[in-house]
């Protein structure tokens, strides 16, 4: 892969979007000079294809815990902005950790635009990645893909039960669980990672399958968990494995 693949070359400073991440970094960095050690954008910014609708999503990146600015959702200007604050030993152990909520982490991870990295934290963070991906064993993922088909198969069962007792308000969100779930079964058994979660259950194809296919589709992933040597149900002991 490479070094830049995905990142865009510049920042178009004069899009709303972009205006608002320079005035961010420029407020972050006079406010907390000394806390912060790198500031930079994920999501559809860094990748270039933002939108109108699109949130600004900044990382910020601290020297210690509990310094810096704190992490916020909020609206600015008529813009959602996502900050999210972590230190700079934490990140790095994230980019190193394989979980089962790998498909929606790891493009923060490999693809991020920095708008202020002195010490090429970014790239770093990145390289860790990489090379963990590079390292993992494909047991690894389907272990973690099992845990999600667990979920996604439990979310399933209460939504049929909740349509059985009319209850259809609370079936469709845990049906909308069960999606993203299943979603992220496939991410970890192509190792493939999304965007977000709209990206993740239209790209896997889950988006629009009802009760009856979302259940085909978990029969499936869980034959394709057991041919690869990690079944969906066993005996006692096997909980530990």
């Amino acid at each position: 892969m490479a070094e830049n693949e995905g990142v865009i070359a510049d920042l178009d400073a004069t899009s709303p979007r972009g205006s608002l991440a320079i005035r961010l970094r420029d407020a972050i960095q006079q406010r907390w000079p000394a806390e912060v050690q790198a500031i930079g954008l994920f999501g559809s910014m860094a990748h270039g294809d933002d939108t109108d609708s699109s949130d600004v999503n900044v990382a910020v990146v601290t020297y210690r815990a509990k310094t810096g600015p704190k992490p916020t959702q909020r609206m600015v200007d008529g813009i959602p902005v996502d900050l999210r604050v972590v230190t700079a030993e934490d990140g790095l152990g994230q980019a190193r950790l394989l979980t089962p909520g790998w498909p929606l982490q790891a493009d923060a991870f490999i693809t991020t635009f920095p708008l202020l990295d002195p010490r090429g934290y970014f790239k770093d963070r990145r390289e860790a990645h990489l090379t963990l991906l590079s390292e993992a064993r494909p047991m690894e993922f389907t272990g973690l893909a099992r845990h999600n088909w667990s979920v996604a198969n439990g979310a399933h069962a209460r939504a049929v039960r909740l349509t059985q007792w009319y209850d259809t308000d609370a079936a469709l969100i845990l049906m909308a669980e069960a999606r993203l779930h299943a979603a992220m079964v496939a991410g970890l058994l192509t190792r493939t990672h999304f965007r977000n979660t709209a990206h993740a259950v239209k790209h896997t194809g889950v988006a629009a399958a009802d009760m009856q296919e979302l259940g085909a589709i978990l029969k499936y992933q869980a034959e394709e968990l057991t041919a690869r040597g990690r079944p969906v149900d066993g005996r006692l002991g096997a909980l530990f494995d």
